[in-house]
């Protein structure tokens, strides 16, 4: 898993916030497992979506303020290629307070 915060102020409409991970990009076949996005002033404010090089795997909405649990996860049980991209881009932007993003992969 891997947990990413961005600022409300960064976090503007067309930003991906995956940007500066690490693990937006690896050189083995992992899957995407599962989405949570959690943030920003109140539930349901802010969306995203989840791209795999420029394919739309997953669009979600902050289901709750702070920061995302296992609750919060969506399943998204997408197979990511070696050396592909996996992109966060915010569609609709945060009112206030950061936009915290989990993902979950497998090997």
């Amino acid at each position: 898993m891997t947990e990413v915060s961005l600022a409300a102020a960064v976090a503007v409409l067309g930003v991906n916030l995956l940007a500066n991970s690490p693990h937006r990009q690896s050189a083995r076949r992992r899957r995407l497992t599962a989405v949570g996005l959690a943030g920003s002033a109140a539930a349901g404010d802010s969306e995203v979506s989840i791209l795999i090089n420029q394919t739309e795997v997953g669009r979600l909405f902050n289901s709750a303020t702070g920061f995302p649990d296992r609750f919060d996860l969506m399943a998204i049980g997408e197979e990511v290629p070696p050396n592909s991209e996996i992109s966060a881009v915010v569609v609709d932007a945060p009112a206030t307070n950061p936009l915290n993003l989990l993902i979950e992969f497998t090997d």
